[in-house]
């Protein structure tokens, strides 16, 4: 382990992590092994750990049962760690169980940042999202920023990650693209809009990296890193490169566009229904952030980190195999 990673004057060796069992957090925990970190676990089915990351061993890390929303078992987690990382987040509310953008990312951060301190942990390492700002329209950036001003507010030695979309052979994204490029259902390739707003696909192992690397890096306390990969598409160009690499891709499926007055309507009506399964339902916050451009400049990141983020296109040619 390097000398750089210092929690006062102790190296830090245990890592709390929240989403563990999530597809960036899976990532981030085989990352932290092979460093030499030891993750310390916050997981409501601690069981899981084994199940979604089986290569791991009992005695590499340290499950605690509890959520991000059970103070005794945050403190638990605290107390056997000298740093953390807070990966939890998500992209769909489901307001009947109480899962809402400002619960889990407002409040959740705010439960994690109050556990911190009265254990004495200082080094921390946020998830955030690329086009959070104060003026936000989604609920979604909204409460993302929010989140990211208590963590600024804190008096902890904080680092803050917003990447765009994270893409990988087992992640969301790519489990879209392979429904879409390679299913029946739905029979078009659908995107709101003019479909021309941009994103910066970025590797998930290199996600990973970034947030544990940023662990033995003193210079990036107190800065915050857009992170996005080498290029940015269209939405309409990422279809088009997913049927074109994907092998088992249905090649001459079309790609359609679904007017934003209509697909307003259909997140606030149908969408919310068991008429559409959850697999293909949208809500009007991902209407609303495919409209807004998700890109960065990758020098501050590849300075920072001291590495070249990879290409969309080649990685994707790599495991596209795997995922349909």
């Amino acid at each position: 382990m390097s000398s750089d990673d210092v929690h006062g004057n102790q190296a830090i060796q245990r890592v709390l992590l929240t989403g563990a069992t999530g597809f960036v957090g899976r990532y981030v925990v085989r990352e932290l092994i092979t460093r030499g970190y030891h993750p310390v676990c916050l997981l409501r089915s601690p069981g899981r750990m084994s199940g979604v990351v089986p290569e791991i061993r009992e005695s590499q890390v340290t499950t605690i049962h509890g959520t991000i929303t059970d103070a005794g078992a945050l403190r638990d987690a605290a107390r056997q760690s000298e740093a953390a990382i807070h990966l939890v987040g998500i992209i769909h509310e489901r307001r009947w169980t109480g899962q809402t953008f400002d619960r889990v990312h407002r409040l959740g951060t705010m439960a994690v940042v109050d556990a911190l301190e009265p254990a004495g942990v200082r080094r921390y390492v946020h998830m955030s999202a690329l086009g959070v700002r104060p003026d936000a329209v989604s609920n979604y950036h909204k409460s993302k920023f929010a989140a990211e001003q208590y963590v600024r507010d804190s008096g902890l030695d904080w680092t803050i990650l917003q990447p765009s979309l994270i893409h990988g052979p087992d992640g969301e994204f790519m489990e879209l693209l392979k429904r879409f490029a390679c299913g029946w259902l739905p029979p078009v390739m659908p995107y709101f809009g003019s479909g021309e707003s941009r994103v910066q696909p970025v590797y998930v192992r290199d996600v990973a990296r970034c947030f544990v690397d940023a662990l033995r890096r003193p210079e990036t306390v107190g800065q915050t890193y857009p992170l996005g990969g080498p290029e940015s598409y269209s939405w309409k160009e990422l279809y088009a490169l997913a049927r074109r690499i994907i092998p088992r891709a249905k090649r001459s499926k079309p790609v359609v566009s679904i007017p934003l007055p209509v697909a307003r309507v259909l997140a606030a009506t149908v969408m919310r229904t068991p008429l559409v399964p959850s697999r293909l339902r949208f809500n009007a916050d991902q209407v609303q952030m495919s409209q807004e451009q998700s890109v960065c400049s990758t020098e501050p990141v590849e300075s920072a980190f001291r590495f070249k983020l990879r290409h969309f296109d080649r990685e994707l040619a790599r495991y596209a195999a795997s995922i349909c």
